[in-house]
Formats: structure tokens, C-alpha cells, sequence
């Protein structure tokens, strides 16, 4: 009984460690610092009525018909764009390099190779991907994977 709980245990570990970053995700979730101080401040007595009146309107301007992707190919590329309703190819689709050191993903200059942004994965799933920016905790982004 002991070696089949050591054995699940181990299956478990590798299966969490074979999820990878490669894919295409769309992004499903973005807060920025402002909308996550104002959700506490919601959640608190010290909301006000003008608070309260405008925190449905903050949403509207970024649900739009657009969809948001990002792609990571396994050799440290890849590319991000914005695919509009009803077409086939992305608009704007920039190229990228990155790498994951630990639980950090940094995307690369594509000449130099210096890191240009950072971000600390908080949930790296088989459907889910969830980081934020490593110098501001509230910033989070949420991507959900299509391919």
C-alpha cells in the first residue's frame, strides 16, 4: 500500500512537470493593478455610490469581438496577435522570443537576447495559464489554451 501512494505521488509529479507553455492560448482574463485595488475596495464599507455606479462600465471597453492570442512553439518563439471576427488570419501578429527559467517566463529582444519583460507563472495547466508581471503582483493575465 505504501509503494502504490509513493507511486502516485510520483505519476502526479511528472505529469505536473510535463505540462508545457507550447500552444496557442487565448487570453480569457486581464486585470491591471486599478481593477484589482478597486475589487478590494468593493468588497469593503468604504465604497462609495460613484464607485459603485461605474465599476460595471470599467469591463466594457476590452469585451469587444476580438480575440486575443498568444503562441509559444518549443523553440523558444513565438508570436502574439489580436484575430478579429470572421477572419481567418491575425492582424498585427509580432513575432517574439522567450524562455522559462523556473516558474519565471521572460520574453527575449529578438536581436540582443536581453530580457525585456518578465512574468511569474502562477497555474500552468493542460487548459489554463495563469502569470503575472514580476514587479506588480496585481497584474494578471489569464489565457485559456485552443490548439
Amino acid at each position: 500500500m505504501k509503494y502504490l501512494i509513493i507511486l502516485e505521488f510520483v505519476l502526479s509529479a511528472m505529469l505536473v512537470q510535463a505540462q508545457t507553455i507550447t500552444g496557442t492560448w487565448q487570453l480569457t482574463e486581464e486585470k491591471t493593478c486599478f481593477q484589482s485595488s478597486l475589487g478590494e475596495t468593493m468588497n469593503g464599507l468604504n465604497t462609495t455610490e460613484t464607485e459603485k455606479e461605474l465599476t460595471p462600465m470599467m469591463g466594457e471597453s476590452s469585451a469587444s469581438s476580438v480575440a486575443k492570442l498568444i503562441r509559444f512553439d518549443n523553440k523558444g518563439k513565438g508570436e502574439e496577435g489580436i484575430f478579429n471576427r470572421g477572419k481567418r488570419k491575425g492582424t498585427a501578429m509580432e513575432a517574439f522570443r522567450y524562455q522559462i527559467k523556473d516558474n519565471e517566463l521572460q520574453f527575449l529582444d529578438k536581436k540582443s537576447g536581453i530580457i525585456t519583460e518578465r512574468y511569474i507563472i502562477d497555474e500552468l495547466t493542460y487548459s489554463t495559464l495563469r502569470f503575472h508581471d514580476a514587479k506588480k503582483e496585481c497584474e494578471i493575465k489569464v489565457f485559456s489554451k485552443i490548439k
